[in-house]
């Protein structure tokens, strides 16, 4: 099987390989980043935000990821945080729960995690 440039293999041996689209790999970081208190929402389009608004969620908008050249995978996260939270700590509880999900879920090592606060939702507040 070819390997596709939008999915990365995570193991190969003689019963076969095992391979994971980008894709899933997004949506567990988002899943993860939003299960955090304090952040409300992925930061999207206006199109995005109008399929959420419809019920159908899209977890990967907000999350890019890269591999380097060691196998390892960078994250980075746009994030919607409510206000009166404090964005460091936010941002630490999301850089930690992001990585663990990763790394448990797939097997692969998380070099980074970059967090932008993209917006403040004053609607959701402490």
């Amino acid at each position: 099987m070819a390997e596709n440039r939008n999915s990365i293999k995570l193991k190969a041996n003689a019963m076969g390989e095992v391979q994971v689209a980008d894709e899933v790999i997004t949506i567990i970081a988002g899943l993860a980043a939003t299960e955090v208190e304090g952040v409300t929402s992925m930061y999207g389009n206006i199109t995005n935000d109008l399929v959420s608004r419809l019920g159908m969620k899209n977890l990967s908008k907000g999350v890019r990821i890269s591999m380097d050249e060691e196998n390892k995978v960078a994250v980075d996260l746009a994030l919607n945080i409510a206000y009166g939270y404090t964005i460091p700590e936010v941002s630490g509880k999301v850089q930690e729960k992001v990585k663990a999900a990763i790394e448990n879920m797939t097997g692969l090592e998380v070099s980074s995690v970059n967090i932008r606060i993209a917006e403040v939702n004053m609607k959701q507040s402490v």
